[in-house]
């Protein structure tokens, strides 16, 4: 995959004191001066991230990073450390609004203890964005945070009972966890990729 840079967005300063957690997300990083490198992410919060790499950044310099799980991101360098840096983080309300719900499921997916996260490797969706149907048929937006042929978790305001029937586009399952940003569903049945592409299209 080749990144590119993106200069339209628009983009705000991060504000406050953000949380880190510790993962292990690996992706590829660009410096100013257009080449591409591996590297791995061991802390993350919405607006700070520590990358752990053979390669040195500078001080001050902006870097474009595609990371796993958690998509594109910008910032610039914050302070170096002996295996890396830490990249300040500069992302729409939007943006880190979304990161810190990846990072609150991929904080807790283990306590969560759903079936998929064993079994099944990820996919990921061409568009996120999804209804979640109920048993009397109404129906709510949601954004699918992890997905496998097995199961998913979405991030959805309201929170249908445990064990209730739900549907993800046209998939049905149910409702096996709570979590702080929304819902972990288990399939009814394990579906194909080809199935779960066809069932999400809006």
């Amino acid at each position: 995959m080749h990144l590119t840079r993106d200069d339209s967005t628009q983009t705000i300063a991060t504000t406050g004191k953000f949380h880190r957690v510790k993962v292990e997300l690996y992706g590829r990083f660009m410096l100013e001066d257009r080449t591409e490198h591996v590297g791995q992410i061991s802390e993350m919060s919405p607006g700070e991230a520590l990358f752990t790499t053979e390669v040195m950044a500078g001080t001050g310099e902006r870097i474009i990073a595609y990371i796993d799980h958690i998509g594109r991101i910008e910032g610039t360098v914050e302070r170096l450390v002996s295996n890396g840096f830490y990249l300040s983080l500069v992302a729409s309300e939007r943006k880190k609004n979304k990161i810190a719900a990846q990072l609150t499921w991929l904080a807790n997916k283990h306590e969560l203890d759903m079936p998929e996260d064993r079994r099944h490797q990820r996919i990921a969706p061409r568009n996120p964005i999804a209804k979640l149907g109920m048993a009397d048929g109404r129906e709510y937006p949601c954004r699918i945070i992890d997905l496998s042929i097995s199961g998913a978790a979405v991030e959805i305001r309201m929170r249908p009972a445990l064990h209730s029937q739900v549907v993800l586009g046209s998939m049905r399952g149910r409702v096996v966890r709570h979590f702080e940003e929304g819902i972990a569903i288990e399939f009814a049945t394990v579906q194909s990729r080809e199935a779960i592409e066809i069932s999400l299209q809006n």
